[in-house]
């Protein structure tokens, strides 16, 4: 589900009443966890942490006036989804999220590219996305993001 909004507050405030808490909680645990440099913004409809433009000018490459994506959360149809490009782009940190998550959450990860879907509210793992949102730093995202999107544009 898609809910137009231009703050983070008024975002959550239009949410079913039991996914206002577990949202404002995800919301609460990436701020407190990111390293410098990320901010927070409203994007595609949801909330999101980006590298701003003045940390990373030429901005994201499918929309250069869009600041630099890199965790998003939003109360879907279904779900509850983290979008992290980290784990999408750097193999290392998606292993290390894998093996971590079972000895965390009893049931099974549900994981696409970039989305980590909670079908239960209850079962996210706060503790193990406040550790995910400290792995990367501001420069190192840049870096990563910069190596992937050459290997796009070399096909």
């Amino acid at each position: 589900m898609k809910y137009e909004s231009e703050s983070p507050e008024n975002y959550i405030s239009q949410l079913p009443e039991d996914r206002q808490e577990a949202i404002a909680q995800l919301r609460s645990t990436i701020k407190g966890n990111l390293p410098s440099g990320f901010e927070e913004t409203m994007s595609y409809g949801m909330i999101t942490y980006v590298v701003p433009h003045h940390l990373y000018a030429p901005g994201y490459h499918v929309n250069a006036e869009q600041p630099l994506p890199f965790i998003s959360i939003a109360s879907q149809k279904n779900f509850i989804a983290l979008y992290h490009m980290g784990v999408y782009m750097h193999p290392e940190l998606l292993a290390w999220f894998r093996e971590e998550y079972p000895k965390r959450v009893q049931t099974k990860l549900d994981m696409g590219k970039s989305c980590i879907r909670f079908k239960k509210k209850n079962n996210i793992p706060y503790g193990l996305i406040a550790e995910l949102s400290r792995k990367i730093a501001v420069q190192e995202y840049i870096e990563i993001y910069e190596r992937e999107t050459e290997k796009i544009r070399k096909k």
